[in-house]
């Protein structure tokens, strides 16, 4: 492995001299805040969904199922089209209108979005949804190099937290102005008059979407700070590698057809053994398709260690294992807040209404916000001292506008009052970490275990807590098991980005794994899924740390706090 330290050496000086494109910047988070947007909304139009068509938790799930499958698959075109051609087509267009040609394509999700709520059609919303993130797939497959381009690349990865910090804020308000564009207040509204609320309220909601995506698109286009981003680099061909994601494709797909019809199977009038029956057959299903994933990628680096050739970035065990990483990552992220509205119904946690669970879901998401406002300040050239300073204050103040924002929205907030000693706790881990990717996600892997566990093992506002600090120990995740994965890949790195946006599909088969977990064992009981997620992440930051050293990697000490990461 040749080039395995080509992307961790050789920062010259005059690199380092670039500055950063700030106009640039600022237009290109506005994609982050999308992203956010819409994808922490659709925790508050799960419950819609359920209550409207009469869905169990399982079927509810299906939205996100869509939404993140979409990842997977405008991901693995993206290369497919980059392995046949020998070009990438997101440096071919250059990231700029790639960023503008994923916009439009939202908004045409947006539309179909509208046609299916016209048909009051759930299959229809769910290809809407599917379009949407299509769009989003292209978006971010462009947006994170894009990143690097525009600065330093020595503090790329602090621009690309700084973008994740603006998607968290996205993620914050998301819930709360979902929830009020459905529901039209701020009060509690009983599950049963959720269910006959007019679908013209999504419609609405849908038709703003997407007048922002063509909105967002225009300043996008017609913004002269906002550099082309054209490449023309050659592509490394990787034959085995597209050989196995299209085998994994196609198993996902022989698998997940019964898993989306199944949804129409009414159970209204059916005998208990009759719903055991469906319930199992859907639970077998859903654990065929993470062995699909888990298993493939597995075979994947196991061959390309006896044989690399063919095999590009999966034959280094780091971005396999890192891309298990992300696709366990998203999956905890999102199922936390998909199923937080219907474990707030239960007795047990204060039988709050679907509309009461807008505040929650909220700071769940908000708990991401607070933790990317505190990594995203190596983005800035900040004496030492400043920056201890801001870390301590700017959790905190990211604390007091989350309050704020619900306060404002008419929630009563002062139950999660108190959820300010988890920052505390999220605040002191980030400090003892030192922003050192290993240790970090190692760190906040173990803690995310624990808090799991504490949930599952207590209830009410101590559960509640619990639960919603899982929000608070993802937040700086994703940029160290990324940071983590690809390093020493060389050549092969940009290949290796593509693989890992294409796990971003753990966010549609977790969930719903979860889901129907839940119409088992109880939503409570069902939180064990995220307990195994953070325990694969705790694994994966121990295994890595090994992997990379025998590759001669340091990782932790060549990107630690000296080096602005």
């Amino acid at each position: 492995m040749p080039d395995q330290q080509q992307n961790s050496t050789n920062h010259g000086k005059a690199i380092q001299t670039i500055p950063t494109n700030y106009g640039a910047l600022s237009t290109l988070v506005t994609v982050f805040f999308f992203w956010g947007f819409i994808a922490a909304g659709n925790s508050v139009f799960i419950p819609f969904c359920k209550h409207h068509f009469g869905l169990d938790q399982f079927q509810s799930q299906l939205v996100d199922f869509a939404f993140y499958t979409a990842y997977y698959l405008g991901a693995l075109v993206l290369f497919a089209y980059g392995a046949f051609g020998g070009k990438d087509l997101v440096g071919k267009w250059g990231y700029k209108k790639s960023i503008v040609y994923g916009l439009l394509f939202s908004a045409l999700g947006a539309i179909a979005m509208i046609l299916a709520v016209e048909g009051d059609t759930f299959s229809g919303m769910l290809v809407g949804l599917f379009i949407v993130a299509l769009g989003f797939s292209l978006q971010q497959t462009a947006a994170q190099p894009f990143t690097i381009l525009l600065g330093d690349p020595a503090t790329g990865a602090s621009r690309a937290t700084l973008g994740g910090a603006i998607n968290s804020f996205g993620t914050t308000i998301g819930p709360i102005v979902v929830a009020f564009a459905l529901f039209g207040t701020t009060a509690a509204i009983t599950d049963d008059k959720i269910a006959s609320l007019s679908l013209s309220k999504v419609i609405l909601l849908y038709s703003c979407v997407g007048a922002l995506f063509i909105a967002a698109a225009a300043l996008f286009f017609f913004s002269k700070k906002v550099p082309a981003g054209v490449s023309i680099e050659e592509t490394e061909k990787a034959s085995k590698a597209l050989n196995t994601l299209l085998i994994m494709t196609g198993a996902l797909i022989i698998v997940f057809v019964p898993v989306f019809y199944s949804y129409k199977t009414d159970l209204t009038n059916a005998s208990a053994d009759v719903i055991t029956a469906m319930q199992v057959y859907r639970m077998k299903l859903l654990f065929c398709a993470l062995a699909v994933v888990v298993f493939g990628l597995l075979f994947a680096n196991f061959r390309a260690k006896k044989n690399p050739h063919g095999w590009g970035a999966m034959q280094y065990p780091q971005l396999v294992l890192g891309m298990l990483g992300i696709f366990a990552y998203v999956g905890v992220e999102v199922t936390i807040g998909s199923n937080l509205s219907e474990l707030l119904k239960q007795p047990e946690f204060g039988t709050h209404a679907s509309s009461e669970a807008a505040p929650y879901i909220s700071m769940y998401w908000g708990s991401l916000m607070i933790g990317r406002w505190a990594g995203a300040l190596t983005a800035f050239n900040f004496s030492k001292r400043t920056r201890n300073i801001l870390q301590f204050v700017v959790p905190l103040l990211a604390f007091a506008i989350i309050i704020g924002i619900n306060t404002l929205a008419k929630y009563d907030m002062t139950p999660l009052y108190y959820y300010v000693f988890c920052v505390l706790i999220q605040m002191l881990a980030f400090y003892i970490s030192k922003n050192k990717p290993v240790r970090t996600l190692l760190m906040f892997s173990l803690l995310g275990v624990t808090a799991m566990l504490i949930g599952i093992f207590t209830t009410g506002t101590i559960a509640i807590y619990a639960f919603l600090s899982g929000g608070l120990f993802c937040s700086i995740m994703w940029p160290a098991i990324f940071a983590l994965a690809i390093a020493g890949l060389g050549k092969y790195t940009s290949e290796g980005s593509a693989f890992l946006i294409m796990m971003i599909l753990g966010g549609g088969i977790i969930p719903p794994i979860q889901g129907k977990l839940s119409d088992l064992i109880g939503i409570h009981h069902s939180y064990i899924v995220p307990v195994i997620c953070y325990s694969y992440l705790a694994f994966f930051a121990f295994r890595v740390k090994g992997i990379l050293k025998n590759q001669g990697i340091d990782y932790d000490a060549e990107m630690g706090t000296g080096s602005g990461h």
